[in-house]
């Protein structure tokens, strides 16, 4: 209710004029609550309004509402928003009233005039309606005894049932039966009037709630289970609610065998919990196929669900097709990464990307075995006009070569709007040939493709010149493209930085198999064409000096925009350092972050790079910053002492402006280094935010 404007606009209302002088009491706490003290506060304000400042009627306004009220009723059981003053008639109101009432109550009726200025009449939200509605039904039964819900009800009375029972159970039957929930708000305003009027209802109501859990426990539809609970939260009774927040606060959760009840319980707590956030993750909860299926709902109403390495199958995505399939579904990013899906799953999800309700921008479909077969279907998905996907990624996947180049033919169709293609680890075996090269397809259509990450894959010196003969296209408008090596295994002791076993990091990093002539080719790129990319992860290639000094070289030309450069573990020695140093003091230069890690700078290195950072020209932020899955990262393991420490905080004292991130763990500073640099962190001047030694 808090993103609907008018309920916030209501509750406003009430609450400044309880909280004011004007008025007393509790503060409303249900929804009938809330709109009960709307309808009084109305009311009251429009009879001083039109009929003078201390004159209220008593009489005409229960007239009034009781009229409004079977209008209300009766329009709502046709599922009528609109009316005609045929409708008004058969009410008892005649057209006079109807302006009159309009009038008065001009926050709660109006008069409008249709296209055929025909005049029309409304409530001024079907809240409202509603709210009149059950207003008018639970008066009726008060004064007169009379049941409006019995009527084509099927429901049996038992002995000794109240009448008050019979009518909740009318009211509960009837709205369970509605196609389309147009009585769910309904009921709950019922309820909640029927606990509010008089507490000797209170036994009755005990019984309603009953009903309503037994009526729970046969499972209904989400829609019609989370209304049940509404109307139980309208009885005060939360007794399975306090059940499902006990498992919640205790973490046990996960190890519970809910009953039927209780997963609705469940749901409707995560509706409605004030925590919700916009992730929605289903491994805080359970691990299976029964869980997602039972969480449904939540998935539907969230943001990002990420359902990643949760034992799910090809039979979740149909239920996953037929919620993207809603109009009602605010789900925009959706990760299945690591679950068996296989290309059949990925089948009915392509299916449900089709379609015109579906509005899912991001899909993660790492790991989950699709092959050739699977990237056809998404193919044939991101062809279609209605697709709205931005972002994909098929990692660790057995695409091949065949069905790479499936994805980069449909990168060349105009109704392709992907921003982002993620194909990282071995198992792509991408070899880039010119025939299935997905970036080289932007020569012919400059389309959206702004990032591809082909990390984990040998494409080779070969493959990186292809690439770079893209990126000097001045119709590619890619931004950010990484072909690093991500590594996982580095042994060392946290105690001594030198135990780091760098010759056998060196061994794997090999396998990548770009050097320094795709060093070459990239550097070419950069300076030969205005080029769009701002972002370069080389990691884990053994490009060596002679091909850093390539990149080097390019970063001080003005045509090169690159901002970020990510060499963790190249083989970087002092000796590029200088080159480094130099493209740092360019006044041309527009790098602002740079990894440097686990490579071999020693405190020699570390001063030539201290003396470009010591440069006035210098604007280089965040010198390291992480943002990969390895945790050994930024300065880390370069093999400086307390020597390069010391130039360091020179250099920090000399350009204080701009360097905000420093990480130099596992390095060997010694007492006087860490020092040095933490004196450094006490000068008023020094902008630094983070150090890490």
């Amino acid at each position: 209710m808090c993103h609907i404007p008018i309920f916030c606009w209501v509750s406003a209302t009430v609450l400044e004029r309880m909280l004011g002088e004007a008025e007393s009491g509790e503060i409303p706490k249900t929804l009938t609550q809330m709109c009960t003290h709307f309808l009084i506060f109305q009311t009251k304000q429009s009879s001083r309004k039109y009929l003078g400042e201390d004159y209220f009627d008593h009489h005409w306004n229960t007239v009034m509402i009781m009229k409004l009220g079977k209008l209300a009723y009766q329009q709502l059981e046709k599922s009528n928003l609109i009316f005609y003053e045929e409708d008004l008639r058969e009410c008892g109101i005649d057209v006079t009233e109807a302006s009159e009432y309009s009038g008065v109550c001009t926050q709660i009726f109006r008069e409008e005039k249709g296209l055929c200025q025909e005049k029309v009449y409304c409530f001024v939200h079907p809240r409202i309606q509603e709210f009149l509605a059950a207003l008018y039904v639970f008066l009726t039964f008060k004064n007169s005894n009379v049941n409006l819900l019995s009527q084509g009800v099927n429901i049996k009375t038992m002995s000794g049932e109240t009448p008050a029972l019979f009518l909740h159970k009318s009211a509960v039957d009837k709205a369970l039966q509605s196609m389309n929930g147009h009585l769910d708000v309904f009921l709950r305003f019922l309820l909640g009037l029927s606990l509010e009027s008089n507490q000797t209802l209170s036994q009755s109501s005990e019984e309603t709630a009953k009903y309503i859990k037994m009526k729970i426990r046969k499972n209904p539809s989400p829609e019609r289970y989370i209304n049940l609970f509404h109307c139980l939260n309208e009885l005060n009774y939360v007794s399975l609610v306090e059940e499902i927040q006990s498992y919640l606060s205790s973490g046990s959760l996960s190890k519970a065998d809910l009953s039927p009840a209780q997963w609705s319980a469940l749901v409707f707590v995560l509706l409605t919990s004030v925590e919700k956030q916009d992730v929605f993750e289903l491994r805080k909860y359970f691990r299976s196929e029964e869980g997602l299926l039972r969480l449904l709902p939540v998935v539907e109403a969230t943001r990002t669900a990420i359902l990643k390495d949760c034992n799910l199958t090809e039979r979740c995505c149909k239920s996953l097709v037929s919620a993207l399939r809603s109009n009602s579904f605010s789900l925009r990013e959706l990760d299945l990464s690591d679950n068996k899906l296989q290309d059949s799953g990925v089948k009915l999800l392509s299916d449900g990307l089709k379609n015109p309700g579906c509005k899912l921008k991001t899909l993660r479909l790492k790991s989950c075995g699709t092959t050739k077969v699977g990237c056809a279907s998404l193919a044939s998905a991101l062809r279609s006009n209605s697709s709205h996907l931005r972002e994909l990624d098929l990692s660790r996947n057995n695409l091949g070569d065949s069905g790479l180049k499936l994805l980069s033919t449909v990168l060349e169709d105009p109704h392709c709007k992907l921003d982002i293609l993620r194909l990282v680890s071995y198992r792509c075996r991408i070899l880039l040939q010119q025939e299935n090269n997905p970036a080289s397809q932007r020569r012919s259509n400059p389309s959206h493709l702004r990032e591809l990450d082909l990390t984990n894959n040998q494409q080779g010196d070969s493959g990186v010149k292809l690439l770079s003969a893209v990126l000097e296209n001045p119709q590619c408008k890619l931004q950010k493209l990484n072909t690093a090596l991500q590594f996982n295994e580095v042994y060392y002791n946290a105690n001594d930085s030198r135990t780091f076993n760098y010759a056998d990091s060196l061994c794997r990093l090999y396998n990548s198999k770009t050097t320094e002539e795709g060093c070459y080719y990239l550097a070419s790129a950069l300076m030969t064409n205005p080029s769009h990319l701002r972002e370069l992860d080389l990691g884990g290639n053994h490009l060596r000096d002679s091909g850093i000094n390539h990149l080097f070289a390019a970063l001080k030309e003005p045509q090169c925009k690159l901002e970020t450069l990510r060499l963790l573990g190249c083989g970087v020695t002092e000796e590029s350092c200088a080159s480094l140093a130099s493209a740092l003091s360019s006044n041309s230069s527009s790098l602002r972050e740079l990894h440097l890690s686990h490579n071999n700078l020693q405190d020699s290195g570390v001063k030539l790079l201290s003396a470009g950072l010591g440069n006035t020209h210098c604007k280089v932020e965040p010198l390291g910053k992480n943002d990969r899955c390895f945790s050994l990262c930024r300065l880390s393991c370069c093999w400086v002492t307390g020597e390069g420490f010391a130039s360091l905080a020179s250099a920090l004292r000399s350009n204080p402006s701009h360097l905000r991130e420093l990480d130099l763990k596992m390095n060997q500073p010694g007492d006087l280094g860490e020092k040095m640099l933490s004196d450094v962190l006490e000068d008023p001047l020094c902008k630094l935010e983070k150090l890490t030694v």
